[in-house]
């Protein structure tokens, strides 16, 4: 571990600490007042570490965070992302631990210790492992690119408004490349740099039937009840072999060749030990492709929730008037997110029995994204895993959506480099979610090397 994180490991871990009790969830109107206050603290914190013109830049929405750094205009500039903003902690009573007074814990895939908290992994532990990286530099010698950061505060709920903060601020934001820490790597042991990301279509769905609750002895039977009829449309948006049965989900697909495939493959993998750590008997998905391609190079349609009716203690025969559905679809290269939301609401709008009225609402989405592997951006940071972990990294394709990364290079012109050092076992948007500290120095330890790399290979 480097000299200057080894004197500051615990005033770093103590800060970090102090930002997750900050409940900066976007997506819950009540804590509002929690988002502007975690907007100031990680603007001071920018300040505090030494780069210029920290501010809290207004939207219409949550605010952006901005502050840079400009050394020599004649270097190359890195522009920082990330967010501020957390999923809600919801059900909190899944919780081992209160989800906003964080913990740390021992494990088996973390025996250094992690911090439990909401937020820890995704993304304030790793947004500030650049802050803290942002400091050492400045520490010891100074930067040897130019850095600009935005910390935006919407990322959960679709960076609704970051599309017009960066359309409006696309001078300021000019750079070489975007460096962004919201993702993952293989283990503590394997280092990987994640090539590209899925996009995201995010819908929900509501089925109507009778006009009010009705007794279920005495209509049922004779009305549809919406709930029965919302899964059977459900169950029929895949079929037996595991695809997607949207007419048009897969005529924009780009299909992996077979040396691409074997490429992914080749990054350690243990069936077993993934069934394990999720307790279950069996994984499933589209035939015809391995577990880790079904979640990362395929697209996908999941329900993320569903309710209907009564749901309370006891029982209540009743036959709901209405059921509603939250689902979402990961893209990969071509899909547009848009035309799939257009083309799963006529679906699922054609797929509906006349006794139902139904409605369709689009909530959020973004574009997939792939990393050119012979930029310099990403040799800079392959490199720089090398350099920090000792052992040659290994190129993978994410799963999850950041849905403003395509917009970047649409708006901005500019590549992102997805250097992220989470873990998937790490519960992201679950209950229980940890980031080790051992990745948390890791990164702050590996940030720098990146900007040594880019600038070098800049020249």
């Amino acid at each position: 571990m480097n000299n200057y994180i080894e004197k500051n490991k615990q005033r770093f871990l103590d800060e970090l600490i102090e930002f997750l009790k900050i409940p900066s969830v976007s997506a819950d109107p009540k804590f509002d007042g929690d988002m502007q206050k975690a907007a100031e603290w990680i603007s001071q914190k920018l300040t505090d570490a030494g780069l210029d013109k920290a501010e809290i830049c207004e939207t219409a929405g949550h605010p952006v965070v901005y502050a840079e750094k400009i050394v020599d205009e004649s270097l190359p500039t890195i522009l920082i992302y990330g967010h501020y903003d957390v999923q809600p902690a919801d059900p909190y009573e899944l919780w081992n631990s209160p989800p906003f007074e964080p913990v740390i814990k021992k494990t088996k895939i973390h025996p250094d210790g992690a911090i439990f908290a909401r937020g820890a992994c995704d993304d304030k532990g790793q947004i500030y492992m650049h802050v803290k990286a942002i400091e050492m530099m400045m520490a010891e010698g100074g930067l040897p690119c130019n850095v600009k950061v935005m910390f935006e505060g919407e990322e959960e709920v679709g960076s609704e408004n970051l599309e017009t903060f960066i359309k409006e601020n696309k001078e300021r934001l000019a750079a070489d490349i975007i460096l962004i820490s919201d993702t993952s790597i293989i283990a503590n042991d394997i280092p990987s740099v994640e090539t590209g990301l899925r996009g995201l279509s995010y819908m929900e769905v509501e089925v109507v039937g009778p006009n009010r609750d009705l007794h279920s002895g005495v209509y049922g039977g004779a009305v549809a009840n919406p709930a029965n009829v919302l899964a059977k449309m459900i169950a029929s948006l895949h079929d037996e072999n595991g695809k997607v049965t949207v007419e048009g989900f897969y005529d924009k697909v780009i299909e992996l060749s077979a040396e691409e495939r074997d490429a992914l493959e080749a990054a350690p993998f243990d069936e077993e030990e993934y069934k394990n750590d999720l307790d279950v008997n069996a994984v499933t998905g589209e035939t015809g492709y391995t577990t880790r391609e079904r979640a990362a190079i395929r697209p996908t349609l999941d329900v993320n929730g569903i309710w209907s009716g009564y749901v309370g203690e006891g029982s209540k025969t009743v036959l709901p008037s209405k059921a509603n559905a939250k689902i979402s679809m990961r893209l990969v290269p071509d899909q547009d997110w848009k035309e799939i939301s257009e083309l799963f609401e006529k679906h699922f709008k054609a797929i509906a029995p006349d006794t139902v009225k139904v409605k369709v609402s689009r909530h959020h989405g973004g574009q997939p994204y792939v990393t050119p592997t012979d930029s310099i951006g990403y040799m800079a940071a392959f490199k720089a895993m090398e350099e920090a972990f000792g052992k040659t990294p290994v190129p993978t394709r994410g799963g999850g959506s950041i849905p403003i990364v395509a917009l970047f290079e649409e708006v901005l012109g500019l590549k992102s480099i997805l250097f992220g050092f989470g873990l998937d076992s790490d519960a992201l948007h679950s209950p229980n979610e940890h980031y080790g500290l051992f990745n948390f120095y890791k990164g702050i330890e590996a940030i720098p090397l990146f900007f040594k790399n880019f600038a070098e290979l800049s020249k």
